[in-house]
């Protein structure tokens, strides 16, 4: 079936939720950053959000661990992110795991109101756990996108986030230092009790 130029602009401006999972170092804020560098070559108004806690890299862009930035707005809660969204083509969300639960509704509300969102975020946290929101943002999502790391140990893709220093704590903000990519077995391997 061909699609006319009308049906095919009117389909352009439908809203959607894409989801970018994995665990840490696999890439996600690194292919957030190209779809949103790609939308704003393509003309688009964009506008990116990041958890105001996660001041790693800077308090005002989102930065990729090797180094990749784009200007973003810090935000204490998902509802804040409605203040800003008006007459926005295209909404980037970073690290989505530290947001509450609400994110979830605010992504719908985006996308029923037309809006393209993108979402990056860890699905599991250092326990392999569901992380924050993101199950359900996987659930809801027109399109979800696994990235992988590279597993430290042994080089198969990675899917975990293993911590290396002892600390109970759901959220440690954290770096190679504190964490490294391990697949399933050696992450087995290394939670073994």
């Amino acid at each position: 079936m061909l699609f006319s130029e009308d049906k095919m602009q009117e389909t352009r401006h439908k809203g959607r939720i894409e989801v970018i999972c994995g665990s840490m170092f696999s890439g996600k804020t690194e292919e957030l950053i190209r779809r949103l560098k790609r939308a704003k070559f393509a003309r688009q108004r964009v506008e990116i959000f990041k958890p105001a806690i996660d001041v790693r890299y800077s308090q005002i862009e989102v930065v990729s661990h090797d180094s990749h930035a784009i200007a973003s707005t810090p935000v204490d809660t998902s509802a804040s992110i409605l203040l800003f969204t008006s007459e926005i083509e295209v909404v980037g969300i970073d690290e989505a795991q530290f947001f509450d639960d609400g994110l979830v509704e605010v992504c719908n509300q985006l996308a029923d109101d037309g809006v393209r969102v993108i979402v990056a975020g860890l699905d599991m946290d250092f326990r392999g756990r569901p992380f924050g929101p993101m199950p359900a943002l996987c659930a809801i999502a027109d399109e979800v996108s696994k990235v992988h790391a590279i597993c430290v140990k042994c080089g198969q893709l990675a899917s975990f986030s293993h911590r290396t220093v002892q600390n109970d704590k759901q959220v440690l903000l954290g770096e190679t230092a504190e964490y490294e990519p391990l697949c399933r077995d050696c992450y087995r391997e290394a939670t073994r009790e």
